[in-house]
């Protein structure tokens, strides 16, 4: 077999990045991966002329210009901008993030200085109940959210959806994953606030396949399928993206994710939804949410020009072997056992461990290509 200078393990967007780097500065890659495609969790493949997030919604927003100027180098990226709605348990629709227009459909205000109002009564009620339990600081995501935003957003389009989508109450997830709460005080259902947002034309297939090009690529190649030290006879260093706790064998203990299943369906109509991401906050419907993949990339379409549409419904639920793992479980206890693997990925001499799953946190992609992009610099 010929003889490399790095192996990398996942054809995601951290490997990617890795191979794209390492092979511009004249280092030959072997990129493999267990999946029959690269691309990872973002990969899109093209069905009835409509492009299929297949691992789910994936909207690039960074506000990060060299990191844009990065990705656009590769592709070109067009102008969607996320605004999700969300479906409550009311009947009614939401805009999303919390905007003028929420608070309107929630409480008829029409003025900012109404809307602030509002939700100082409710926050001040929040804080006032704490303390009279003996509450000083929030002890949970309930108590957290409520501080922020008050009883009736959080029961309305919080609460159900956060215990579907960590599958616990909110009462037993720590505070710090709602640090803050998006709220404005305009009518701009824009989710993010980053300076930059969109989506690669034709999908995030195509960006993955510049970014590899010229690089030898192993498809559904299962590092674990063989001893490492097999590995190590193809290559001199290892960059790894996979899960830290697989690479030791779980020595210390499974880390807990969250992952996602979907229902991908193909409808005989051209417009299921009106929107790319629809949020179900009910407790009585089982998925999260419903994506329309049709509108990432309606901008400059028409929509119904394709009398075809199709929609995944998105299930949240726990992890486990031969589940595709999305999120970490932030608590304590991860937290914990991921410094323990960190200390034996921070001994190797020969593997460098890159992406969400290597370090265990959540990264948006704009993360994992700058974090990649740190570790690799370093390298070369």
């Amino acid at each position: 077999m010929m003889k490399y200078d790095y192996l990398i393990v996942g054809a995601g967007l951290a490997g990617a990045t890795a191979a794209y780097e390492l092979r511009k500065a004249g280092k030959k890659c072997l990129v493999i991966d267990k999946r029959s495609h690269i691309g990872g969790n973002v990969f899109t493949e093209n069905v009835d002329g409509i492009n299929v997030h297949k691992y789910g919604a994936h909207i690039f927003h960074t506000s990060d210009k060299k990191i844009w100027d990065y990705v656009n180098s590769f592709v070109e990226f067009n102008r969607y901008t996320n605004c999700p709605v969300a479906m409550a348990p009311d009947g009614r629709l939401y805009n999303l993030p919390f905007n003028m227009n929420t608070f309107y459909q929630l409480w008829g205000v029409k003025t900012p200085e109404e809307a602030q109002s509002k939700l100082d009564e409710q926050r001040r009620e929040a804080v006032e109940r704490m303390k009279a339990d003996g509450v000083t600081e929030p002890r949970n995501l309930e108590e957290q959210a409520l501080s922020l935003i008050g009883s009736d957003i959080y029961n309305l389009l919080i609460k159900n959806y956060t215990e579907k989508q960590w599958g616990r109450p909110c009462t037993e997830l720590p505070a710090f994953i709602i640090r803050r709460l998006p709220v404005r005080l305009t009518f701009d259902n824009n989710y993010f606030n980053d300076f930059y947002q969109g989506i690669p034309v034709g999908g995030y297939t195509k960006l993955i396949e510049k970014m590899l090009e010229g690089i030898d690529v192993k498809l559904e190649c299962d590092y674990f399928s063989q001893p490492k030290e097999e590995w190590h006879k193809v290559a001199d260093k290892v960059i790894y993206t996979g899960e830290i706790d697989r690479y030791y064998d779980y020595q210390y203990g499974a880390l807990q994710y969250r992952t996602v299943s979907f229902e991908t369906v193909g409808l005989e109509c051209p417009n299921y939804q009106g929107n790319a991401v629809v949020n179900y906050t009910d407790a009585a419907t089982p998925f999260t949410r419903i994506i329309e993949h049709k509108h990432f990339e309606s901008f400059g379409n028409d929509v119904y020009s394709n009398p075809k549409t199709i929609i995944s419904r998105e299930y949240s639920k726990e992890w486990k072997p031969g589940d595709e793992p999305y999120y970490p479980v932030n608590d304590a206890r991860n937290g914990e056992l991921y410094a323990r693997y960190k200390a034996l990925g921070d001994l190797e001499q020969d593997v460098i461990f890159c992406g969400r799953l290597a370090e265990y946190r959540y990264y948006d992609m704009h993360q994992v290509i700058a974090a990649t992009l740190e570790k690799i610099n370093k390298l070369i």
